[in-house]
């Protein structure tokens, strides 16, 4: 391929390509079990400028023949991120090349790319994979009329991109997307939260999604949960598990709010763990 002006990491036949979406503005005031001073503090000696924001990245997976992308985020909505389609033409696609959408989950943030200004599908190729709870849980209802406000913006949005999409729409089933390629149930952030692990024989790498939002913050103290959690306790007990894993197996992570380096190992830190952004 040619030269890469992003950070990527080649496992396998796959090359994984972190695209930044650009940032959210946001607030330390939308985590609990942390007290805001403390978390300053993490934000200020892991030499964080702007504390409170939210990184937001997305995921070019290219190889056998596949122009696979993990969320699209936030697109044309509310002024916020809004950088990937530059970005994925630099990488060298358009969304005409991309013949998957692998969604982590249907926060505004992951698939407001989706659809462009006039609400068209953007990525008119591609088939769209998503959980089958995650589904379920925008389409119910009951749950949209007990939503606040902004709940239900996020449920509206949702049914109108799987409706633009719903001859395009599929469901992970458990089963590989590609030889190398499987997903992984993460629960807790929403119903159908899901990861991606792409393995080799010499290394194994988890696209975990929002296991974490403000990554020096959760991984120092797990236990922090963020309000976007649709069930904190189950949130705390997936993002426990996979630090555990990642530590354990040596894991290369990547996420969709980690930095712009995109990549990161975990490390064990006293109670804790550590991010360690990743260097080739």
């Amino acid at each position: 391929m040619s030269h890469q002006p992003f950070p990527f990491r080649q496992i396998g036949d796959f090359q994984i390509t972190a695209l930044s979406d650009g940032t959210m503005s946001a607030s330390l005031d939308l985590l609990s079990g942390i007290e805001k001073a403390d978390a300053d503090d993490i934000q200020y000696n892991a030499g964080i400028d702007e504390p409170g924001n939210i990184h937001i990245n997305c995921y070019l997976i290219r190889g056998r023949g596949r122009v696979i992308l993990v969320d699209t985020g936030a697109g044309p909505l509310n002024n916020v991120g809004g950088q990937l389609q530059a970005n994925l033409a630099a990488a060298g696609v358009s969304p005409d090349d991309v013949d998957t959408v692998l969604l982590t989950h249907c926060h505004p943030d992951h698939i407001g790319g989706l659809l462009d200004a006039e609400k068209r599908p953007v990525y008119k190729h591609a088939e769209i994979i998503l959980h089958p709870l995650e589904a379920q849980h925008w389409q119910d209802d009951k749950k949209l009329k007990i939503a606040n406000e902004r709940g239900q913006r996020n449920f509206g949005l949702v049914r109108q991109t799987l409706h633009a999409y719903a001859q395009n729409v599929s469901f992970f089933n458990g089963d590989k997307i590609a030889d190398g390629i499987l997903p992984v149930w993460l629960p807790g952030h929403t119903p159908g939260h899901t990861g991606f692990r792409i393995d080799s024989d010499a290394q194994c790498l988890l696209i975990w999604g929002d296991i974490v939002h403000y990554p020096h913050i959760q991984s120092a103290q797990p236990a922090v949960s963020i309000l976007f959690d649709t069930d904190p306790a189950l949130a705390e007990e997936t993002r426990k598990k996979i630090l555990e894993k990642a530590v354990r197996e040596k894991l290369l992570i990547a996420g969709m709010h980690l930095g712009q380096a995109g990549f990161a190992n975990v490390l064990s830190a006293g109670s804790g763990y550590r991010i360690s952004y990743s260097d080739k």
